[in-house]
């Protein structure tokens, strides 16, 4: 799956070709952006689950969590579920180092 032209061009709008790659460029904010998506995938899937066993467990906010990803350190937002049960695979609870984000994305 290729991305488009012009959503590369969205992105790279305005932006130092320089600083595309640096800390706190572009790539950090995607590799932000995807994981927090992700996470909210998991939940989605996780309340689902739950709702066919009869249960009323919905979403509670967020939490958030610094982790360390390659050689930026990122401040995620991670969804919470009312009773406490969702265990998010992509990041796990108490983890703090997000050095193979790279091939769990892929």
């Amino acid at each position: 799956m290729a991305i488009e032209k012009e959503l590369l061009d969205h992105l790279l709008a305005g932006r130092d070709p320089n600083e595309v790659f640096a800390k706190d460029g572009l790539l950090d904010d995607l590799k932000k952006a995807l994981s927090e998506r992700i996470l909210n995938a998991e939940l989605d899937e996780h309340l689902g689950d739950e709702r066919t066993d009869g249960s009323a467990n919905r979403r509670n906010g967020h939490s958030r969590k610094s982790v360390l990803a390659g050689t930026s350190k990122m401040t995620l937002s991670i969804p919470r579920d009312r009773a406490g049960t969702f265990d998010p695979k992509l990041i796990a609870k108490y983890q703090r180092r997000f050095s193979d984000f790279d091939d769990k994305i892929i």
